[in-house]
C-alpha cells in the first residue's frame, strides 16, 4: 500500500503542474509595493519611529531578487520545485526580517505570514510544502521570542502580558499549519477532479466512435458504389466487344467473363454492407435489457479461475422487458462495475435488472469482502485503491495501484445517461444464502418523458 501511495502522490505532483517564474515574481512586486507602503505610512504619516533603513533594506532584497530574476531570466520560464520552494523560502525569510525590526509577533501584519505558506501549498508538492510550513513555524516562533520593540510613541513602550504572546504564537501557528493542509487537500483534489474528467472524455469519445464505425460502413458502401457501377458497366462492354472481335481467343474472354463476374461480386458485397448499416440504424442501434447486460458482461463471462457470473432480469409489475436505445455510456459504465465486481469475487456475481412502470434499475454485487468503511467514504471520486485477485488472492504488487479513476469514469457516464447511481455493502437476495457483498445499481426513470433511453 505504500508503495501504491507513493506512486499516486507522484502523478499527482506530475498533474499540478510547474509554476511560471512570472506568476512568482508578481506576488513579489506586490509584497514590495504593500511593504514600503506599510512602513512609509506608519514612519511618516502616523509618526512611529521606525528602523527606516532595516527595513527598507529588507524590502529593498525582495525588489533586487526580482530584478535579478527577470534579467537573468524570461519570465515565462517554469520553475521546478525547488526553485518554486526556494523562492517561497525567500519570501518568508524577508518577511520574517521585517517583522522582527517592527514588533515581531506584536505587529498585527505578522498575519501576513500565512500568505507566502497558502502559495506553497497550492503548487508545490507535500515534502516542499511541508518544509515551508516547518520554516513559518520556525519564523513564529523566533519572533514571539526574539524581536525589536514596535513603532510606538516617542518615550512610551508596548508591552503585552505574555499569556497573550503566547496565545498570538498558537493562533498563527496552527493557522499556518491549517491552511497548508487546507490549500493542499484543494489543490489535489482539484488536479484529481480535472484528470479524471480528462480521463473520461476520452473514454467517451473512444466508446462513440466505435459505435459510428457501422455508419462510416455504410456511408464507404454507398461512396463506393457510383465508381463500382462504372467499372461493371466498362467490364461488360469490354466482354462484348472482345467476344465479337476475338472470337478465337478463349483465354482473353474468360479473363473479361471473369472481370465482370468480380465487379458483380464486389457490387454484391457493398449493397450487403450498405444493407447491414441501414439495419445497424433500425435494429443495432436498440437492444433490450437482457442484451444490454449481456454484452456488457461478455468480457468477464466463462474466464479461467473467475467468478461465475449470473444474469437475471425481473419484472416488478408483468411488463415486457424494455427495449433501450444503445448507449456506449451504458455499456461502458456497467461493464466497468462488473468487471470490478469480477475482480473481488470469490464465486459469484449476480447482474440483475429489475423495472415497472416508473424506474429501471441495473444492480451489480459480488460475494466479496464488501467495501471498506474508507472506501465508501470516498466511492465515486478518483482515489487510490488497491484490488485483491480472484478468490481472494493478492495481485502482483505492479497491479496493485491505480488512481481509482475506472469508477469515477463509470459513475460519470451512467449519471450522463440520467441514472442515478448508489453503492454500499448489501445481502444477497437469495434467502438460504448468507452472503454479503459489495452492491452497486444504476436507475434509470422510464416513465413518460424519458424518450432518451426508451427506444
Amino acid at each position: 500500500m505504500s508503495h501504491a501511495l507513493a506512486d499516486s502522490q507522484g502523478a499527482m505532483n506530475a498533474l499540478r503542474g510547474p509554476v511560471r517564474l512570472r506568476t512568482l515574481t508578481a506576488l513579489r512586486w506586490l509584497a514590495v509595493v504593500g511593504q514600503t507602503a506599510a512602513i512609509v505610512v506608519v514612519h511618516f504619516a502616523l509618526g512611529f519611529p521606525t528602523p527606516l533603513g532595516l527595513c527598507l533594506g529588507a524590502i529593498a532584497a525582495s525588489a533586487w531578487l526580482n530584478l535579478f530574476t527577470i534579467l537573468r531570466f524570461s519570465p515565462q520560464r517554469f520553475l521546478s520545485d525547488r526553485e518554486a520552494a526556494a523562492f517561497i523560502a525567500f519570501d518568508i525569510i524577508q518577511l520574517c526580517s521585517l517583522l522582527y525590526f517592527t514588533g515581531g509577533l506584536h505587529n498585527p501584519f505578522s498575519a501576513l505570514i500565512i500568505a507566502p505558506v497558502t502559495i506553497a501549498a497550492s503548487v508545490l508538492p507535500l515534502r516542499y510544502t511541508a518544509a515551508i510550513t516547518a520554516l513559518a513555524v520556525f519564523g513564529v516562533s523566533v519572533l514571539s521570542l526574539n524581536h525589536m520593540p514596535i513603532p510606538w510613541h516617542p518615550g512610551e513602550t508596548l508591552e503585552f502580558e505574555t499569556i497573550y504572546k503566547a496565545g498570538v504564537w498558537a493562533a498563527l501557528s496552527f493557522s499556518v499549519i491549517f491552511f497548508a493542509v487546507y490549500a493542499h487537500r484543494i489543490a489535489a483534489e482539484s488536479v484529481q477532479m480535472r484528470s479524471a474528467l480528462a480521463a473520461t472524455q476520452l473514454v467517451l469519445a473512444r466508446e462513440e466512435r466505435l459505435a459510428a464505425l457501422g455508419g462510416l460502413a455504410a456511408a464507404a458502401a454507398h461512396e463506393l458504389g457510383t465508381p463500382l457501377a462504372t467499372i461493371q458497366l466498362t467490364a461488360k462492354e469490354m466482354q462484348r466487344e472482345i467476344e465479337r472481335t476475338f472470337s478465337e481467343e478463349e483465354d482473353l474472354i474468360d479473363d473479361a467473363a471473369l472481370l465482370v463476374s468480380q465487379a458483380e461480386r464486389c457490387r454484391d458485397i457493398l449493397g450487403r454492407l450498405s444493407r447491414h448499416g441501414d439495419a445497424g440504424d433500425a435494429v443495432h442501434d436498440k437492444l433490450s435489457v437482457d442484451a444490454l447486460m449481456r454484452e456488457a458482461a461478455a468480457p468477464f463471462i466463462d474466464q479461467p479461475n473467475g467468478p461465475s457470473i449470473r444474469i437475471e432480469t425481473k419484472s416488478l409489475d408483468g411488463l415486457p422487458i424494455p427495449i433501450l436505445k444503445r448507449r456506449p455510456e451504458m455499456i461502458f459504465g456497467l461493464r466497468n462495475f462488473i468487471e470490478n465486481a469480477a475482480g473481488f469475487a470469490r464465486k459469484d456475481v449476480l447482474v440483475l435488472a429489475t423495472w415497472d412502470t416508473e424506474k429501471l434499475t441495473v444492480m451489480v454485487q459480488d460475494d466479496g469482502p464488501g467495501f471498506t468503511p474508507d472506501i465508501l467514504l470516498r466511492l465515486g471520486e478518483p482515489y487510490v485503491s488497491t484490488r485483491a485477485g480472484h478468490r481472494g488472492q493478492p495481485l502482483p504488487s505492479s497491479e496493485k495501484s491505480g488512481l481509482g479513476l475506472g469508477f469515477f469514469i463509470a459513475k460519470t457516464l451512467l449519471e450522463a445517461t440520467g441514472a442515478t447511481v448508489e453503492f454500499e455493502n448489501r445481502r444477497w437476495q437469495e434467502p438460504d444464502e448468507a452472503k454479503t457483498g459489495a452492491w452497486v445499481g444504476a436507475s434509470w426513470v422510464i416513465s413518460a418523458g424519458s424518450s432518451n433511453l426508451i427506444a
